[in-house]
């Protein structure tokens, strides 16, 4: 009886250590596995989301100073008429 309890005993250690052992092993390939898409995305000429919304804010700037210009000379235009 006694031989039984440690053969479980043991087996269970041992499942313990292969579950730390497997859980390293998926750590580091997480780990890995980001770095390697750090990489390729570094080495591609996308843009962060800040460079994004920055160059949007400048867009959306200029297309109202574009429509206050365009509001200014077509009331210069109808002054000139007028």
């Amino acid at each position: 009886m006694q031989t039984r309890g440690k053969m479980f005993d043991d087996l269970s250690k041992l499942m313990t250590n292969a579950m730390g052992v497997a859980q390293g092993a998926r750590t580091e390939a997480e780990t890995a596995m980001k770095s390697w898409v750090d990489r390729w995305l570094a080495d591609r000429d996308f843009v962060t989301r800040e460079e994004f919304d920055a160059v949007r804010a400048m867009a959306q700037k200029a297309r109202e100073e574009n429509e206050a210009l365009k509001a200014r000379i077509a009331a210069l235009e109808a002054a000139a008429k007028g």
